[in-house]
C-alpha cells in the first residue's frame, strides 16, 4: 500500500461519537499557529485523495488537515466493533448531513481554532463543506465548492396565494427522485446512479465485484476521468427531462438492471491505457490505498449518504435554512471534463446567481485536462487555483 508522500502525518481524535482519522501537513519550519485549511472528499474517496495538494498548501503558510469523513476510512464509531463493517440496516440519522457539519465543526475546535481560512468540498464533501460555509460563516471563512454544485439549504413553498402549489423553486439537490419514473420509462429503460446506490445490492455489488475491487475501482476512477473519452464532451445539459439526463454516461444514468461493476467493466482500461494515461496520476500503489481501505470496510457508510439525500425525514431539519445565502467568498473549482459539473441542470446556475452571494466571474473555474478527480488528476493547477483564492480572499484569522 502507498506510503503518505512526506510532509504529511495522520493521527486519530476524539471528536464527538468519533474517533476522527485526519491527514495533516503543516509549514516548515512552523512559527506559532498556522492558519487552517479544511479539505473534505467525496466518494468513493478518502483522506488521501488530497495527498498531492496538502504539502504545497503547507508550504505556503497553511495548517491542511484532511479527515476521513464519518463512514468512510479510518473514521470509526468510539466504542463500536471497529472489525464490523457499516451495514445497510444500521441507523440512517447518524449521517444527516447537519451532523456532518456538527463532525466538521467539531473537528476544527478539536484542533485547537476558532476559525478556518478556506474550506474545500468535492464531490458529496462539497455539499457538507458547503452548508459549514452556509451555517457557520463566523468560523469558516472562505468556501470552494468541487465537482457538485452546492445548491443550499432544501427550498419552501414561496408566496402561495399567489403562485400555484408548483411554482416554487424545486431542490435541485433532489433531482433524481423527481426523475425515476421518466428514467424507468425510457427506451431502454434507465436509473439514476443515486437511485442506485440507495438500494441494499450497491454497496454488496461494489465491495464484492465480479472483477475484483482492484480492477473495479481502476475502472470507474479511469471511466470519471478526463483519460476516458467519453468524458472529452462533458457539456451543460439543455433541460430537466429524463431524455438530456440520459445522454450523460452510464455511470451517472444507468442501464435499469445493471450495476455499477458491470457498468464500468465495458470501458475496462488496457494496460497500455493505464501505464500511459491512468498511472501518471493514480499509479497502482496509490490505488492500493483505496483498495485496502475499502476491502477493510466497505463502502455503505459512504452509500448512506445518498440514502440521507433521498429520505426527506432526515433532510426536514435543514428548510430552517431555506433561502439563507453563503455570504463568505466562494470558488467553483472542478475538472473540465466532469459530467458532475452538469448533471443537475440549473445547479450552477442557482450556485452563482443565488446560494454564493460572493462568488466572482474569475472564481468558477474549470480544469482542462480534468476529470471528476481534479485535485488527484491536476493537483499542481488546483494548487494554484487555491493559492490565489487563499491571497484574493487575504482572511485575517
Amino acid at each position: 500500500m502507498a506510503s503518505l508522500p512526506e510532509g504529511i502525518s495522520s493521527r486519530t481524535l476524539p471528536v464527538g461519537d468519533l474517533n476522527l482519522y485526519f491527514l495533516e501537513a503543516k509549514p516548515r519550519p512552523s512559527s506559532g499557529k498556522s492558519p487552517l485549511v479544511l479539505l473534505l472528499h467525496g466518494f468513493p474517496e478518502l483522506a488521501f485523495t488530497w495527498r498531492n495538494v496538502m504539502v504545497p498548501l503547507a508550504n505556503a503558510g497553511y495548517h491542511v488537515v484532511a479527515p476521513d469523513q464519518r463512514g468512510y476510512g479510518r473514521t470509526t464509531v468510539r466504542g463500536a466493533d471497529e472489525t464490523r463493517p457499516i451495514q445497510y440496516d444500521d441507523d440512517l440519522r447518524p449521517f444527516r448531513f447537519l451532523n456532518l457539519v456538527k463532525d466538521t465543526v467539531a473537528l476544527v475546535y478539536a484542533l485547537g481554532y476558532t476559525s478556518v481560512a478556506m474550506i474545500v468540498g468535492h464531490d458529496a464533501g462539497s455539499r457538507v463543506a458547503g452548508f459549514c460555509a452556509l451555517l457557520r460563516p463566523d468560523l469558516f471563512k472562505s468556501y470552494v465548492c468541487s465537482s457538485a454544485p452546492f445548491t443550499g439549504a432544501p427550498p419552501l413553498p414561496f408566496d402561495i396565494e399567489r403562485a400555484s402549489s408548483n411554482s416554487h423553486s424545486p431542490d435541485i439537490t433532489l433531482l433524481a427522485p423527481q426523475m425515476d419514473d421518466a428514467l424507468a420509462a425510457l427506451n431502454p429503460p434507465r436509473k439514476h446512479y443515486v437511485a442506485y446506490h440507495t438500494t441494499p445490492e450497491a454497496s454488496r455489488d461494489i465491495h464484492h465485484p465480479p472483477q475484483g475491487l482492484h480492477t473495479y475501482l481502476r475502472s470507474y476512477f479511469h471511466m470519471k476521468s478526463a483519460d476516458w473519452e467519453g468524458n472529452k464532451v462533458a457539456h451543460a445539459l439543455p433541460t430537466r427531462s429524463a431524455e438530456a439526463l440520459a445522454t450523460m454516461p452510464e455511470y451517472y444514468i444507468m442501464p435499469m438492471n445493471a450495476s455499477m461493476p458491470e457498468v464500468v467493466a465495458k470501458h475496462e482500461p488496457s494496460p497500455d491505457v493505464v501505464s500511459s494515461l491512468s498511472s501518471r496520476w493514480l499509479p497502482d500503489s496509490d490505488l492500493a490505498y483505496y483498495v485496502t481501505e475499502f476491502t477493510r470496510t466497505g463502502f455503505q457508510g459512504g452509500l448512506n449518504w445518498y440514502r440521507v439525500v433521498r429520505t426527506p425525514d432526515l433532510n426536514e431539519e435543514l428548510e430552517v435554512f431555506a433561502g439563507k445565502k453563503i455570504e463568505v467568498a466562494a470558488m467553483y473549482l472542478s475538472g473540465k471534463q466532469d459530467w458532475g459539473v452538469y448533471q443537475n441542470p440549473g445547479a450552477i446556475d442557482k450556485m452563482r446567481k443565488d446560494t454564493c452571494a460572493r462568488m466572482d466571474d474569475e472564481d468558477f473555474i474549470l480544469v482542462d485536462g480534468a476529470g471528476h478527480w481534479v485535485q488527484q488528476e491536476r493537483p499542481e493547477e488546483v494548487t494554484q487555483h487555491l493559492l490565489r483564492f487563499l491571497r484574493k480572499t487575504n482572511v485575517e484569522l
